[in-house]
């Protein structure tokens, strides 16, 4: 039956391009992609799965890809800071193949198709309209939103330009429903043992149990996304029966949360039960990881988080400015960031601080006050990051162009009248705007009515060093690169396993007898 079901269904190449900008890439594994790669399989396609995260030499390793497949499929997941590289993906491809199709999906297409969507109703070619323009001169399909029903649009016959999931009125588009219903990522299709995260010195592996966030912070992405504006949630059973199936394939026994905050689902703490009884039936303990809302986090929450696992809470506290607080529209004041930090330590559980600078009106006292804030605390962990304004994000799209300055953008929050300025960035070219070296190696795209660019990136500089100092906490290693490497002669065209896995083994069969 398998080699009947080959025959009448294409071969699909879905490919993870590299995060190049990061310390060390083999981290999370991309969930999102397996999702679709998953939905994929259950209808009997057979799949090749490209994941060149680390990958140095990735180009390379496409090409050799494309002169052994019989794909003429390609679907690509793309952030925004790994446009470059998909963008080197694509053309590669169409050089090696040029017959192929090539499919953008993920969170980069979804963000500028509904910046793009918001210019044509207010009747405007910006910025948007181009990035978009732009996508569609890269790739053949453009798949904006939830990929799991959409994909088959987008690999059927005659697929459209765009297939926009990202619509409530579309079939396309996911309700809670269907999150029920949808298989687990099929992370065996990656290669799990080559990634090497750990909550308390053990092996651990990423879960998402819901999807997006009804807060509306002005650097945040997606908040005109119907996709990642609300909230949509599967039930504890569904949340409980994928640990349990990583920890039967997996042996894991820590799970990171990447939901955007773990306590917006009203029935967390009927889920935090759930694990609690989870790991008595499997007669284990796990170490859990997550995102917390400050306002919203309470006693009761941390403590049956300490009792399901959890020993490390991270939150976007952004700022320990309450003027940087308000510009961002963050919700949380102060106070109530200060209160998260002490109910947390209250039970035992480690955090670790989210800061950003760089928005609408930071100058040096700002930055100064974040700095304070921090060493009043005193989390476990914490990172600075400078704000990029992101397709999707209200400092992106509600920005005008600055009169006396070309090339840069404006943004004003109508309620202080404080600005962020930016300058043009071309996402599918430039990615050095992303965290980078937390020793030193970041550049800013934005600036302030009283600090520049480069300010930014010294006062960044030296909030890091000098709390670290003062806290005692370490810089975190760097990760380190790795290179596909073909040329020793024992793999062939083949890729190895920990780039290239496939759904099927009359598929890796094919592969090795044609070299």
């Amino acid at each position: 039956m398998g080699n009947d079901i080959m025959k009448k269904l294409p071969t699909i190449s879905l490919i993870i391009p590299p995060s190049l900008f990061l310390l060390d890439e083999r981290v999370f594994m991309t969930l999102g992609i397996l999702k679709v790669a998953a939905v994929l399989e259950q209808k009997g396609y057979p799949l090749e799965v490209l994941d060149l995260s680390g990958i140095e030499n990735y180009e390379e390793a496409i090409r050799d890809h494309c002169q052994a497949t019989s794909s003429r499929i390609f679907g690509l997941t793309s952030t925004t800071p790994q446009m470059p590289a998909a963008n080197k993906i694509a053309r590669v491809i169409k050089a090696e193949l040029p017959f192929s199709r090539v499919i953008l999906g993920g969170p980069h297409v979804t963000l500028v198709q509904t910046a793009y969507k918001k210019e044509k109703q207010d009747g405007v070619e910006g910025r948007a309209t181009k990035a978009f323009r732009d996508l569609e001169e890269i790739f053949d399909v453009l798949l904006s939103g939830d990929g799991e029903e959409a994909i088959f649009e987008a690999i059927g016959d005659n697929p459209p330009k765009l297939v926009d999931a990202n619509d409530r009125r579309s079939p396309l588009f996911l309700l809670n429903a269907d999150l029920e219903e949808l298989p687990f990522p099929a992370r065996h299709l990656v290669d799990v043992s080559s990634y090497h995260y750990t909550i308390e010195g053990r092996p651990a592996m990423s879960i998402i149990a819901q999807l997006g966030c009804p807060f509306e912070c002005g650097f945040c992405g997606g908040r005109q996304s119907p996709m990642l504006r609300g909230v949509r949630t599967r039930s504890s059973e569904s949340i409980l029966r994928e640990m349990r199936k990583m920890y039967e394939d997996y042996g894991v026994t820590a799970f990171m949360f990447y939901d955007d905050e773990l306590n917006v689902n009203p029935k967390m703490v009927e889920l935090m039960e759930g694990i609690v009884k989870l790991q008595k039936d499997l007669g284990t303990d796990f170490r859990l990881r997550g995102f917390v809302k400050a306002e919203l986090f309470n006693d009761r929450q941390a403590e049956v988080m300490v009792r399901a696992g959890f020993r490390w809470l991270l939150t976007g506290f952004e700022s320990g400015s309450p003027r940087i607080l308000t510009n961002i529209n963050k919700k949380a004041n102060r106070e109530q960031n200060t209160r998260c930090v002490e109910i947390a330590k209250r039970h035992g559980l480690k955090v670790k601080a989210l800061m950003s600078i760089g928005h609408p009106g930071e100058s040096e006292e700002t930055v100064l006050e974040t700095r304070n804030w921090l060493l009043e605390v005193k989390p476990d962990d914490f990172d600075v990051t400078i704000i990029t304004t992101y397709p999707g994000t209200p400092y992106y799209d509600y920005a005008v162009k600055d009169p006396q300055r070309e090339g840069v953008w404006a943004y004003t929050y109508e309620k202080t009248g404080d600005r962020l300025y930016s300058y043009e960035v071309d996402y599918n070219v430039v990615a050095d705007y992303y965290k980078g070296n937390p020793d030193g190696g970041y550049k800013s795209y934005v600036f302030t009515d009283h600090l520049s660019a480069d300010r930014l990136v010294a006062l960044r500089d030296f909030v890091e060093r000098d709390v670290r100092d003062r806290l005692g906490i370490p810089f975190n290693p760097a990760g380190s690169s790795v290179r596909y490497e073909h040329s020793m002669g024992q793999f062939g065209k083949a890729l190895p396993s920990h780039i290239l896995r496939t759904s099927h083994p009359d598929l890796t069969a094919s592969r090795i007898a044609a070299q």
